[in-house]
């Protein structure tokens, strides 16, 4: 139901090196110390450089981030796990057959598939984060709180 807000999200996508770290960082941004936010990858991969160029750019610093598989995760109480791409929807599904959690997908672009200039594949990058982003925030409305 949107709006309502988890104590726990996994993100997850293939490679845990674009989509998942920064849906994560994003979520973590927006609702802080409010949700236990991870991101996790079918396979483990190394943050990509235009990753951290782009989220650096809202300043956001990703450049912490350790990739982490499936295979890897030593927590999974999570309320919803939300996958970013088909393999990782499958693996998603799998983990959570015998649990009680949520599974949405948000079928995500891989922006490291676009090949072009720097200035293209950074454009690119930061409409995968962008679009995120809006999408965190539909789903996860930020509640102004009063002072």
């Amino acid at each position: 139901m949107p709006g309502d807000l988890p104590s726990a999200v996994l993100f997850a996508c293939t490679m845990n090196a674009i989509r998942s770290p920064m849906a994560e960082a994003l979520m973590r941004h927006f609702h802080g110390r409010h949700v236990w936010v991870r991101s996790v990858g079918v396979h483990k991969g190394l943050l990509d450089p235009f990753a951290v160029s782009v989220m650096d750019e809202i300043g956001i610093d990703i450049t912490r981030h350790h990739a982490t598989s499936f295979d890897e995760l030593e927590d999974t109480s999570f309320d919803l796990v939300i996958s970013l791409s088909p393999e990782a929807q499958h693996h998603a599904v799998e983990m959570t057959r015998a649990m009680a959690c949520e599974v949405e997908f948000w079928n995500t672009l891989d922006p490291s598939m676009i090949e072009g200039s720097r200035e293209t594949r950074l454009s690119v990058y930061r409409q995968v984060r962008d679009q995120l982003s809006r999408h965190i925030l539909q789903r996860f409305p930020v509640v102004a709180t009063a002072v």
